[in-house]
């Protein structure tokens, strides 16, 4: 699967989050495309680096988190991202388990389609 159509995919999702998550808004389609760049870039650039330094942390918690890494850089891309806003950290959290759920559901149920 391309690169733009992950992202298109990723833009889609966070709209429909969005619309189904109180707590959570996204002014346009454009804004939520411009949310799945930088979570993107977030996650190559900036999550490693996070995981590495909690490491103790999250071996301690057994991977639990990690969710809260992802929480964590939900809220660092509404702070970027104009016209994105995610009002609290457990909004936060809830949005990346979604997100991440319907991400994994939908990149299967595409790369079924492509073989």
């Amino acid at each position: 699967m391309g690169l733009l159509l992950r992202i298109l995919i990723t833009a889609a999702l966070v709209m429909l989050i969005a619309h189904l998550l109180p707590g959570v808004t996204v002014d346009s389609f454009i804004q939520s495309i411009y949310v799945a760049i930088i979570l993107g870039l977030l996650n190559i650039f900036i999550k490693p680096l996070i995981v590495l330094f909690t490491l103790p942390v999250t071996i301690l918690t057994l991977g639990l988190f990690l969710l809260v890494i992802n929480a964590f850089i939900v809220l660092l891309c509404s702070n970027i991202v104009g016209g994105f806003h995610v009002e609290s950290f457990w909004t936060a959290l809830f949005f990346s388990i979604i997100l991440s759920i319907f991400q994994s559901v939908v990149y299967k149920l595409t790369k079924g389609e492509e073989k």
